[in-house]
């Protein structure tokens, strides 16, 4: 492995300059690759619903939240990592980021093989935990165990655009999920319209494209200066790195599982209520997924200013960061809000397609109807969320979705949907209630003023 130098073009200051432009000329790549990755989601599974139906829509959306979950654990896991490089990096600790990085994907890779074998094996088991229809279980596990095998590959991206997000680099990452997600959408619309392979062709549209992309991608910046060569022996792991990187991302990982678990276990709430009902639900969700995706992608840009930022020392410009953030957040929010509540009907009719019956639209109009209500408190409990994320306190953000997921989203799902008889409506309506809730928390955490401790151990 090469030294990393401070003037590479993959290393980019955020610690200097404006911050609005800074925030907005990171976040915008950052933006652009969530709503890439949503709209490959999204048209993944329209073109499921187009040429395959009900059926198989329903059992990449029961495939896919079971596919998701080793995802979050990725992204989580990254998390600790990314931001101990943004901290390390506006410390200008060159010689820690390089351990760092290294320790990251190898450990991130061994952690992907161990959970692909796994739940490939008890894929059975999980997908009856989570009541998928009959009609849609043999679709839902074929989809979910070709998934796995690319789960290698979505842990190693998820990786590297860490290390390159840490150091204020992402543009590249945005390349990299544009290509994968293209040639995604191509696949699918060859295995799944033409040769008619339902989930099955979906899911191995997905697994084509992220194992190009990734193994372009390694090849791509060993060429161009990158700190990390890919090769068998650079990947190893430094012991305190490693201890550092699980200390933060722990926590941040067992975030995105709460998280994650509490809208499966709505999902099952919802699969309890029928097939219309639960590809209706998939549908909706997924076009959730693609309005909150760009807070998220704010959130997470003010994370990666915050880290550098706090490294550095400047507490006044981290705090800063996080209000320009929450501005532009709530600037985006707004427009999905209106767009939901004034065209719900249109959003699912053209969702669905061909395959959608009066009763899927009526009832992905209502799920919708409840989720848009979250774009009003979201982006504020957002940015607070991504200003204890760059402070490298996990912890926090880990106490926060406990009191969201399990507190607040699941019973409120539970009494609404049942005790009041509010059904779907309900259910979906528990969504902003468990943001309100977590917004609660985080204004206290923002006035204790502990955000300004920012978490480098000194190894």
């Amino acid at each position: 492995m090469g030294a990393p130098q401070e003037k590479s073009k993959h290393l980019h200051d955020l610690t200097q300059g404006s911050v609005a432009k800074n925030l907005i000329r990171f976040a915008m790549p950052f933006l652009l690759t969530m709503l890439i990755q949503q709209s490959y989601g999204l048209a993944d599974l329209i073109i499921v619903s187009y040429f395959a139906g009900e059926t198989s829509v329903a059992g990449v959306n029961n495939g896919g939240h079971l596919t998701f979950f080793p995802t979050v654990i990725a992204i989580g896991f990254s998390i600790g990592g990314t931001i101990l490089i943004g901290q390390y990096f506006g410390a200008k600790r060159m010689e820690d980021l390089q351990k760092t990085a290294a320790t990251m994907l190898t450990t991130m890779l061994i952690a992907s093989v161990v959970m692909a074998v796994t739940i490939a094996v008890f894929s059975n088991p999980l997908l009856r935990l989570l009541r998928v229809p009959e009609e849609s279980h043999d679709e839902a596990r074929i989809y979910l165990v070709i998934c796995m095998s690319g789960l290698p590959f979505i842990f190693m991206y998820n990786a590297i655009s860490g290390i390159l997000r840490g150091m204020g680099d992402s543009k590249r990452p945005l390349i990299i999920v544009a290509i994968s997600s293209a040639v995604s959408a191509g696949l699918n619309f060859l295995l799944v319209g033409y040769f008619q392979m339902g989930a099955a062709g979906a899911a191995m549209a997905t697994v084509f494209a992220q194992a190009g992309c990734v193994i372009v991608s390694a090849i791509y910046l060993n060429r161009s200066g990158f700190m990390f060569d890919f090769k068998p022996k650079s990947f190893r792991i430094n012991k305190d790195k490693l201890r550092i990187i699980l200390r933060l991302g722990i926590p941040s990982g067992i975030s995105q599982v709460i998280i994650h678990l509490s809208f499966l276990l709505m999902a099952v709430l919802v699969n309890n209520m029928g097939v219309s009902v639960s590809a209706a639900a998939g549908l909706a969700g997924r076009f959730n997924g693609f309005a909150i995706m760009p807070l998220v992608a704010v959130s997470n840009s003010v994370s990666m200013m915050v880290a550098q930022n706090l490294g550095a020392g400047k507490q006044d410009r981290a705090l800063r960061t996080m209000y320009t953030g929450m501005g532009l957040s709530i600037c985006v929010s707004l427009v999905f809000f209106c767009v939901v509540m004034f065209f719900p009907r249109q959003i699912m009719s053209a969702l669905a397609g061909n395959s959608g019956s009066p009763e899927l639209i009526d009832a992905g109009v209502t799920y919708l109807s409840a989720l848009a209500w979250d774009y009003l408190i979201v982006p504020i409990s957002f940015s607070f969320f991504g200003l204890a994320t760059g402070a490298g306190h996990t912890h926090i953000t880990m106490i926060n979705s406990m009191i969201s997921s399990l507190i607040v989203r699941i019973p409120a799902a539970l009494v609404f949907s049942n005790i009041f008889g509010w059904g779907l409506w309900g259910v979906g309506f528990a969504v902003p209630m468990a943001s309100l809730g977590a917004l609660t928390f985080l204004i206290f955490y923002m006035i204790s003023g502990h955000w300004k401790k920012a978490n480098i151990i000194k190894v």
